[in-house]
């Protein structure tokens, strides 16, 4: 680990997850699968230290930075909250478009919720924050927050995002190339896992 390097780690299996169903500011639970993920994670983190602990406040990505062994060093950040789905919350892609065709949250409005760009937003908070501590930074938040945040750190606009799949339970790292933001790496897996619907 160097110096403003900043890990993320998305969460374990939810039953909202699971299924594909777009998950938001509903604090739905890990599953049993989702916390024995969380444990893994401990594991493939290996206890490093970080300068800086931060969790979205949502139950399951709190319960997976405890698990993972961060809990007694973690902080509430809520600029790690996931996209709000507004009206799409709890619903998922294929069913919203057999009413809008070729939906998708990357490119149509978000009734009542957040834009790609409001989360964009917040993302440069959370980098913002990042970078203002020495040493290593974690962060513990949800699957397309997470892609925004990589997409951002890199200088690249919010709806990049959709361009970097992750699964439930991975750990990726952003890091510097001399003076560039880049990816050092992406979506690792812990080996507890099911298919992650695509949402």
């Amino acid at each position: 680990m160097t110096e403003h390097e900043v890990v993320l780690v998305r969460h374990g299996q939810t039953e909202w997850s699971a299924s594909g169903k777009h998950t938001g500011r509903t604090d739905v639970p890990l599953t049993d699968l989702g916390r024995r993920q969380a444990d893994a994670l401990g594991g493939m983190l290996g206890g490093l230290e970080f300068s800086l602990v931060l969790s979205s406040p949502l139950s399951r990505a709190w319960e997976t930075m405890d698990r993972a062994g961060y809990g007694s060093a973690g902080v509430a950040a809520d600029e790690l909250l996931e996209w709000d789905y507004g009206a799409y919350e709890g619903r998922r892609t294929p069913d919203v478009r057999k009413e809008v065709p070729g939906w998708s949250v990357w490119t149509h409005p978000i009734i009542d919720g957040e834009s790609c760009g409001e989360v964009g937003a917040r993302a440069d908070r959370a980098i913002v924050r990042a970078l203002s501590v020495d040493g290593p930074v974690v962060m513990f938040s949800h699957g397309h927050l997470l892609r925004i945040l990589a997409a951002r750190w890199m200088g690249l606009p919010a709806v990049a995002g959709r361009n970097l799949g992750l699964d439930i339970a991975t750990v990726s790292t952003l890091a510097w190339e001399r003076e560039n933001r880049v990816i050092r790496h992406w979506n690792e897996t812990c080996h507890l896992r099911s298919m992650d619907p695509v949402l």
